[in-house]
């Protein structure tokens, strides 16, 4: 048995509060609004000011889509060894604070059905000597031959990479159509549908990356950070082609267009026989070991498959309990 219960929920519209003040941001019609909807400013401001005092530099919070009190607080990029070491710091102090105020923050990414997901949105690039390396005035969204073929390297590995990026069960009720989840394996600048999306918010060299968006906040950051760069190097090496970028929203496209589309998968089963099929290019300079890889497969399978595929769901009593 689970309820998940907020004073911004949908479903409390009529509820007795004494009084019952109103404003509650309807399924997918959260994203940013102001006070008096959004009830949780105060809150996300100390759960920022916490992050600055620890080191982690955040650039912007705000409400997000779904109902019920969806937030989202953004850092500022850094080396990945970092961000890895920030991602276990947020998600901590995010809880204590939620604690404080006698709420309870989740990282699940589909805690609620019918609503937008939570995804981890992981923008990524490369430098050396202090100068960016995915930038190209003259190229596609002013991105370099070097950031195309990163962008090939993901696409090309994108759903084994899902069995270290988004690897829960729960994470493939995240990733369907019509949620804003970033389901398909294309790329594209501003299209928020693709898997890979090019930010070109501004023209400035330094902020010129890829933003890859299946991942979600339930992965192990140091596996999947390191799983992401090393299929991008994989492209980079092989000069993987991502082929042309898809400027059409990928959930507008005729039925035989969609069919044609790669996929992430849908489902932690069908990921983790993905990363089964292809995770050479993983292993490369010892990065990751064989035996890391099946004892994740091992694990994943017996601990969470098996567990939640065993149990009678709830809305199985819902469909078959009077039959």
């Amino acid at each position: 048995y689970y309820f998940v219960d907020s004073v911004e929920a949908a479903w409390n519209s009529g509820r007795e509060e004494f009084p019952n003040l109103g404003y509650k941001p309807r399924h997918k019609e959260g994203y940013f609004p102001v006070p008096p909807h959004d009830t949780l400013q105060d809150i996300r401001s100390e759960m920022m000011l916490t992050m600055e005092q620890v080191g982690i530099n955040v650039e912007v919070h705000h409400h997000e889509v779904a109902t019920a009190g969806q937030c989202e607080i953004d850092m500022r990029f850094t080396t990945l060894t970092a961000m890895a070491d920030q991602l276990l710091w947020y998600k901590y102090i995010v809880k204590n604070v939620a604690r404080k105020h006698g709420k309870v923050a989740t990282f699940m990414p589909k805690p609620l059905y019918g609503d937008n997901g939570s995804g981890m949105h992981t923008h990524q690039s490369l430098w050396k000597g202090g100068k960016p390396l995915f930038f190209d005035a003259k190229g596609y969204a002013m991105t370099s031959q070097m950031c195309r073929w990163y962008i090939g390297g993901l696409l090309k590995h994108g759903r084994s990479l899902m069995a270290l990026a988004a690897p829960t069960t729960n994470s493939y009720k995240r990733l369907v159509p019509g949620y804003e989840a970033p389901v398909n394996l294309v790329y594209s600048a501003r299209n928020r549908s693709a898997a890979a999306r090019i930010p070109v918010i501004t023209e400035n060299p330094r902020a010129k990356r890829i933003e890859f968006r299946p991942p979600d906040p339930t992965c192990n950051p140091y596996l999947a950070f390191a799983a992401m760069l090393m299929a991008g190097l994989d492209g980079i090496e092989n000069k993987i082609d991502p082929g042309q970028p898809l400027e059409k929203n990928t959930y507008e496209l005729s039925a035989r267009e969609q069919a044609r589309m790669k996929t992430v998968p849908g489902s932690l089963e069908e990921a983790l026989a993905e990363l089964e099929r292809d995770h050479a290019y993983l292993l490369k300079g010892g990065v990751f070991t064989q035996d890391v890889l099946d004892m994740w497969l091992s694990l994943k399978r017996e601990n969470e498959i098996d567990a939640v595929r065993m149990r009678p769901h709830p809305w199985e009593f819902h469909l078959y309990f009077d039959v």
